[in-house]
């Protein structure tokens, strides 16, 4: 009987552990749609300045993100306008783009 009880409990700690990091997961997707293009940029600059080239337009770019992203934080969202004005600022992909597919040219 108490066999069985603890394989309960350790069945409830793995589940516990999957939960909370599958919190993180959606927290670090959340995270990375509101400024990853921030990121994107300032790593390209901290490459380029790396190398010795000029990196004024990712720098440039990574500020004009991370504005637009300051944006869309203060806006007002509420579960009332659901479907309207969605947020399109730095997600996976943005409405009236289309992804080119890479045909492994150089």
């Amino acid at each position: 009987m108490e066999h069985r009880t603890m394989q309960r409990q350790q069945g409830q700690g793995m589940m516990e552990y999957i939960i909370i990091v599958a919190l993180i997961a959606v927290s670090a997707i959340g995270v990375y749609a509101m400024f990853g293009r921030t990121v994107r940029n300032q790593t390209a600059g901290l490459a380029n300045e790396i190398s010795g080239q000029d990196a004024s337009a990712q720098i440039s770019a990574a500020g004009s993100a991370a504005s637009s992203a300051a944006t869309a934080a203060n806006t007002s969202k509420g579960m009332g306008g659901y479907n309207n004005n969605q947020d399109s600022s730095g997600g996976a992909s943005t409405p009236g783009t289309a992804l080119i597919p890479y045909t492994g040219g150089h």
